[in-house]
């Protein structure tokens, strides 16, 4: 009995002097460094490098053929797929700018121009709300919106502004861009709102003491400084809206295909390496958009430093 209680207790020392020095070990932030980054490469880096190597492969009679080629690029790009390409890469963009330009003005009068706590909290729980609703619960609403039938058209036929219900208000690409932009609003306005809001706004009082304009401030301090933040909202918004398959399926009808589309049919083939060459395809599409943009935001100041803020 003695030696059993003597066993068990030397076991439960053991164990706590364990979690004494694991807890030590995880209080090193480089470990803890080291850990988290080891542990993104692991789930993140290592399946991308994976999809891009199962893209030299080919598919026979609905069976992978484990033999590298370049069989799948080649047809990638013989196949007509360019004006799918095209289209996506055009709506992308033009949602991106389009985010760009509503939620930075409206991020910069949260962070600075609104002086009510209340309606800044307001206006931050109503941009967490969607956060909360599947982007296919978000997006199928609109359609007894938009429909021909729906709310809008039945305005406008009401207050007599049409004769006939607006057609293409649904299952065209201006539904599609109207879903993509509404979708996409929080994850562009919040970054840059966080940015803004770090600016030190002595910064601002000075700029005022000197006699510069509302837009030398603007363009010489606010942009600069905020530019982490809008760096981060394009890549929050850009890259969703190239692999967008919610908003085309359902307020495209089928008549507005992107990527997306051409990676569900080929996943329905069976076709695997091509929906990992389509997806690696859309992966080197927005690193060379983002490295172009990089370039372009250097022109204003540093987009990859955050020393300029002060809390």
């Amino acid at each position: 009995m003695q030696q059993t209680a003597g066993a068990s207790g030397t076991a439960t020392v053991g164990r706590q002097g364990f979690l004494r020095a694991l807890a030590g070990r995880l209080a090193d932030m480089n470990f803890a460094v080291t850990v988290i980054l080891s542990t993104w490469f692991v789930l993140v880096i290592v399946p991308i490098v994976v999809l891009f190597a199962f893209s030299f492969f080919t598919t026979v009679q609905f069976r992978t053929v484990y033999e590298p080629t370049l069989d799948t690029w080649i047809g990638l790009f013989s196949s007509g797929r360019w004006e799918v390409t095209l289209r996506t890469l055009r709506i992308a963009l033009t949602v991106t700018v389009i985010e760009l330009l509503i939620a930075f003005p409206f991020a910069l009068w949260l962070a600075k121009g609104c002086r009510s706590g209340t309606v800044q909290a307001v206006c931050l729980a109503m941009l967490t709300i969607p956060f909360f609703l599947d982007m296919s619960s978000r997006t199928i609403v609109w359609r007894a919106i938009l429909g021909q039938s729906g709310l809008v058209n039945t305005m406008l036929l009401g207050t007599g502004l049409v004769d006939t219900p607006v057609e293409w208000l649904l299952y065209s690409e201006v539904a599609v861009h109207f879903g993509m932009v509404v979708s996409l609003f929080p994850p562009m306005v919040m970054p840059i709102y966080l940015a803004i809001n770090l600016i030190d706004d002595t910064l601002l009082e000075a700029s005022n003491d000197l006699g510069a304009s509302p837009w030398q401030t603007l363009s010489r301090i606010i942009i600069p400084l905020s530019l982490p933040g809008v760096m981060a909202g394009v890549v929050f918004c850009l890259g969703p809206a190239l692999a967008a398959w919610v908003e085309p399926g359902m307020l495209g009808g089928g008549f507005v295909n992107l990527i997306s589309n051409s990676i569900e049919s080929a996943y329905s083939a069976l076709r695997y390496p091509v929906v990992a060459a389509l997806s690696a395809f859309v992966i080197l599409l927005l690193l060379l958009l983002l490295a172009a943009m990089y370039l372009i935001a250097r022109r204003f100041g540093d987009p990859s430093s955050v020393s300029v803020f002060r809390g």
